[in-house]
């Protein structure tokens, strides 16, 4: 069996903590050492819990492991061009959605670009974009919605809770002889 090269390192690590698999590495393991590692943890049965990566059986993971890597779909050259959109778009955004500042000559040049790069959703720029776009006042009839994959969206939830739990409270107690006063601001 062979990992398709696609999976980074950091990939394969994240892929062995998240589905528990029983494989003892270091951080100064190769990538070659962990490639290894994994396929002969895969040659013993193994138990795969429910996941995000919607793995399910050890023959899932191989099918996962041969494949490309799903979160990698871009080559740099088309990462960078889905990024120079991304800085027009925020141009316009930015200008006050105004074409006139902007390489666009119509709206519609524009939404045939938003629809061409919100799929890659897993790039914080193209999030960026669509969320700026869906403030458009020119463009009321549609919307933007970034595709994210499972992982990337796991990721934004944690962050997202972590946020919320910074709540700030307040409490203050007065207390007299004859009864005690107390105000919570929750």
């Amino acid at each position: 069996m062979i990992i398709h090269k696609s999976h980074s390192k950091t990939d394969l690590i994240d892929l062995i903590n998240h589905l528990n698999l029983k494989i003892v590495f270091s951080h100064q393991d190769n990538k070659k050492d962990i490639q290894t590692k994994l396929i002969e943890c895969l040659k013993k049965p193994i138990d795969i819990k429910k996941n995000f990566y919607n793995i399910e059986t050890k023959d899932g993971l191989i099918q996962f492991l041969i494949n490309k890597n799903s979160k990698k779909v871009l080559s740099i050259k088309e990462k960078n061009s889905v990024m120079m959109l991304c800085k027009h778009i925020i141009q316009y955004c930015k200008n006050n959605y105004d074409l006139e500042y902007t390489k666009y000559e119509t709206i519609n040049e524009l939404q045939d670009d938003m629809d061409f790069i919100k799929q890659f959703g897993d790039i914080p720029s193209v999030r960026r974009c669509c969320r700026l776009m869906n403030e458009d006042p020119n463009i009321t009839h549609y919307t933007f919605k970034p595709l994210i994959s499972p992982q990337v969206q796991k990721e934004l939830d944690e962050k997202k809770n972590i946020k919320k739990t910074n709540v700030l409270k307040f409490k203050l107690r007065f207390t007299t002889k004859d009864n005690p006063f107390i105000i919570n601001f929750d």
